[in-house]
């Protein structure tokens, strides 16, 4: 593992240096992710790239490396910190890995609605997250909407928490999502999205969660056919840029990137909605039973995860102004 890592790192770093800098002074953002083309991610990133262009006149261009190719998302980041790739799209439970404020986001039932999680994500305190990994040499440009993360199971329908108990879930590679999953009563697992699959084929897990464009476009339906809509949690995916490289820019550069993002987070969410409600209908008709369980059930469950979080002054405080947000 740490032989493939050291390659991706060193292919990373040869795509950096050959091609940041056109001769023609044109600048080229390499920006990597780890999802499928047809993803409403990889289409707004695509946006986000055509409108950078247009803005900048042709000065500023995006090179995306989707489906993995650069590596995890773990891996990727870690790319972003050694200045060897310039952009990316980041879910929140990975980068509290790497800025710990964002650990509140991945909190079960943190937002009371996707309203509520949006007017936290565009204010104040989502300026405040996406800047909290700047002293680990990244810096969030904008939230993209990932929906809510509901359980999925090859075996066993989940109506409560109770149903969770022996069960071995995946989970990202996030303290808050395993302590959330082993408070429902369930033994949380991390397994790189990339190996999922094969990993619920071999019974190494007996379900997962996440939201349902992932659900439906990893094709995890064909395996998993209980899909309950607990809808525990509102992780966004996070817009990231190095440090290394945004500091390089002009204002007038950065100002070109910001608003090409912005641009591209109304129309990201915008294709969420849509690609939501088709993946539930796809997977329904696919033979998957959706379930719609008492999500008080849950919440009332959640209760340990928070109270490890009082003991920490700034998360709690953090904690509070989210639940404040009218």
């Amino acid at each position: 593992m740490r032989f493939y890592t050291s390659i991706l790192l060193w292919v990373g770093l040869m795509l950096f240096l050959m091609g940041c800098q056109a001769d023609n002074g044109v600048k080229t953002i390499k920006l990597a992710h780890g999802l499928d083309v047809n993803h409403s991610v990889h289409k707004a990133l695509v946006k986000m790239g055509e409108d950078l262009e247009e803005i900048s006149k042709g000065k500023m261009t995006v090179e995306i490396y989707p489906n993995q190719q650069l590596g995890t998302e773990r891996q990727i980041v870690e790319l972003l910190q050694i200045g060897s790739l310039d952009m990316t799209k980041v879910s929140a439970a990975t980068l509290e890995n790497f800025a710990p404020k964002t650990r509140v986001l991945g909190l079960p039932y943190l937002f009371r609605s996707r309203e509520h999680s949006f007017k936290v994500f565009d204010g104040p305190i989502g300026e405040e997250l996406l800047n909290d990994g700047k002293k680990y040499w990244l810096k969030g440009l904008g939230f993209y909407d990932a929906g809510s993360r509901s359980f999925y199971t090859k075996e066993k329908a989940i109506e409560s928490p109770d149903d969770l108990k022996g069960q071995k879930i995946r989970v990202m590679p996030s303290v808050t999502a395993m302590e959330m999953v082993r408070g429902f009563g369930g033994s949380p697992t991390p397994i790189s999205w990339g190996e999922l699959y094969t990993s619920l084929q071999q019974g190494v897990v007996d379900g997962a969660e996440n939201n349902p464009p992932s659900f439906y476009l990893s094709k995890h339906y064909e395996i998993c056919k209980y899909y309950s809509l607990n809808e525990h949690t509102f992780s966004p995916d996070i817009i990231l840029v190095a440090t290394h490289f945004w500091d390089k820019l002009s204002e007038q550069e950065q100002s070109w990137l910001q608003q090409a993002v912005d641009a591209s987070v109304v129309y990201q969410r915008e294709l969420w909605a849509k690609a939501e409600a088709e993946a539930l209908d796809a997977v329904q008709k696919a033979g998957v039973k959706i379930i719609k369980p008492d999500k008080s059930l849950f919440s009332k469950e959640t209760e340990r995860v928070y109270e490890k979080y009082k003991a920490d002054e700034t998360l709690s405080k953090l904690i509070q102004q989210i639940k404040a947000v009218e």
